[in-house]
């Protein structure tokens, strides 16, 4: 499973990438805004630093609505950097945006996804990414796990080179269950990555281990 960080932070990322565990990048226009980043100019720079500082996928999305203004950006923002995915929204126009730049080699990024069928169209148009959400999902009582659990079994029975990037992801056992039903990649915040480390177990044998050194070694 690759581990994204869903952030514009370059601090965060930084930390992410010092771990060792980082795979790539997701952002939106609204984990911009929270960093202060406006401007053209300035978010085209931002997601270069960004790209500068991992190794992996960095997801830029396009603000544009329309089928040629998707297009326009997305060309834009891959040029910036051989990382950069771009990102595109799950509607009719977001769709055939995939397709086109699927047929040019560039890779994409569907997202805002939260049904089995908007997934498989996005695979259908030849979709790097498709990234279901599935925090907001829990947020409304629908079952996010379960989602992704569905799109794992539709893309297996077709062969759907699409990979599956668990959005949204909250916390630590999001994580961990979206690894037990097989997807792809998660993006979430550093804190729940940092979770995994987490074990009562690991703290009281750690501090075991020090006090008998300490005893033994006076």
């Amino acid at each position: 499973m690759k581990f994204f960080i869903d952030t514009a932070n370059l601090a965060q990322i930084k930390e992410a990438q010092a771990l060792g565990v980082l795979d790539g990048v997701t952002t939106n226009p609204s984990l911009m805004a929270k960093e202060g980043i406006t401007g053209k100019n300035n978010i085209l720079k931002h997601y270069v630093d960004i790209c500068n500082l991992v190794d992996g996928d960095v997801s830029a999305e396009v603000n544009a609505l329309d089928f040629e203004g998707m297009v326009k950006e997305g060309e834009e923002l891959a040029e910036l950097h051989e990382q950069i995915v771009v990102k595109l929204p799950m509607t009719k126009e977001g769709v055939m945006a995939a397709k086109y730049f699927s047929d040019k080699g560039i890779k994409t990024n569907v997202t805002l996804v939260f049904s089995v069928g908007q997934a498989l169209l996005a695979a259908k148009a030849g979709a790097t990414f498709v990234s279901p959400f599935v925090g907001r999902l829990d947020d409304i009582s629908t079952d996010g796990l379960n989602l992704i659990q569905e799109i794992r079994e539709v893309y297996d029975n077709y062969g759907y080179e699409t990979q599956i990037l668990a959005a949204s992801v909250r916390h630590t056992m999001h994580i961990v269950n979206c690894a037990k039903i097989g997807a792809d990649v998660m993006t979430g915040p550093l804190s729940a990555i940092y979770g995994l480390l987490k074990h009562p177990l690991t703290d009281i044998g750690l501090a075991q281990f020090v006090a008998d050194f300490e005893k033994g070694n006076k």
